[in-house]
């Protein structure tokens, strides 16, 4: 059964910055998606979810319970940050031991527990290397892992897909799924709409720290399909995915960068599926994908005029 979990007059501020300003919501679907640009809040209210900072104003609960002054309900939790500070000498394997003896596994548990959950995110073949030579996506990889080998009741992931190539989407989104399914609640943040409506249609949509919108992702959809969208991607053969890319009638404009292109679309889903077809084949060396925030900035300025 998902968690019901409760905000009310939820405000957090340090100093002089007010980082999240009066909000108010009660959501317990099995996975939710927290959309906003870099600066609205996001993090800073994950982090309240999972108790590691206390409220200025209001509060939050989860099942009625408050996850900063509840230790039994901390160890249910798990939380990935956006920015990983990892014990670079280590092995994944290493450190996820360490993770999970520290939420109360027994030994043979814990290793056990190690092995399942470096295989179900896709780092068993890498699992003795120093985490110092891991690539981005691995650390990303081994992020969700220790949110996750402990089996929370809730799991709380901020950003956890950025920078990923289109394979490392797809594997993580079914893990994702298949915790849910479980009976896992899962809260995502993301700047990048089509992320989270892969994954869910509950999203909460923050902007300078207020709650703008809450509810179906369609909603939002509509909303940002009225204006262009615009993705960065990272390839090693931009001329050629330039020429594929070309041959879609919702493709308005490519621009060549240092590091790939930018495409801009009229249908930012169809785009993200064909990126995600070609990233799959595997020829173009297609190793990034970040969406600009000029779409969402677009909905941001209509939404609050």
């Amino acid at each position: 059964m998902n968690l019901t979990i409760r905000a009310r007059n939820l405000s957090k501020w340090f100093g002089q910055v007010v980082a999240l300003n009066d909000l108010t919501f009660e959501l317990a679907a099995p996975l939710i998606g927290l959309l906003g640009q870099n600066g609205a809040g996001k993090s800073t209210l994950l982090k309240l979810l999972v108790g590691l900072l206390a409220p200025s104003r209001g509060e939050v609960s989860l099942d009625g319970r408050h996850p900063r002054h509840d230790r039994r309900l901390r160890r249910q939790l798990g939380y990935s940050p956006e920015l990983d500070r990892f014990y670079e000498d280590l092995s994944p394997a290493e450190f996820l031991l360490v993770m999970t003896r520290l939420h109360g596994l027994p030994a043979e548990a814990a290793r056990t527990a190690t092995q399942e959950t470096l295989e179900r995110v896709g780092l068993s073949a890498h699992a003795q290397r120093p985490i110092r030579t891991l690539s981005h996506g691995m650390r990303q990889r081994l992020k969700v892992a220790q949110a996750l080998a402990h089996r929370p009741r809730l799991l709380v992931l901020d950003e956890p897909l950025a920078g990923l190539d289109p394979l490392g989407r797809i594997e993580l989104n079914r893990l994702f799924r298949e915790e849910a399914a479980a009976g896992c609640t899962i809260w995502i943040s993301s700047h990048v709409l089509h992320e989270l409506q892969a994954l869910t249609d509950t999203v909460l949509l923050l902007h300078r720290g207020r709650l703008l919108a809450e509810g179906s992702v369609r909603r939002i959809r509509d909303l940002i399909d009225a204006h262009p969208h615009r993705v960065a991607v990272g390839c090693a053969r931009p001329r050629e995915l330039g020429a594929e890319l070309a041959r879609l009638d919702h493709v308005r404009r490519i621009e060549f960068t240092a590091k790939g292109l930018v495409v801009e679309t009229e249908r930012a889903d169809e785009c993200y599926d064909a990126l995600g077809r070609l990233g799959a084949e595997g020829t173009l060396g297609i190793h990034s994908l970040d969406a600009l925030d000029d779409n969402l900035e677009a909905v941001f300025r209509y939404l609050t005029q």
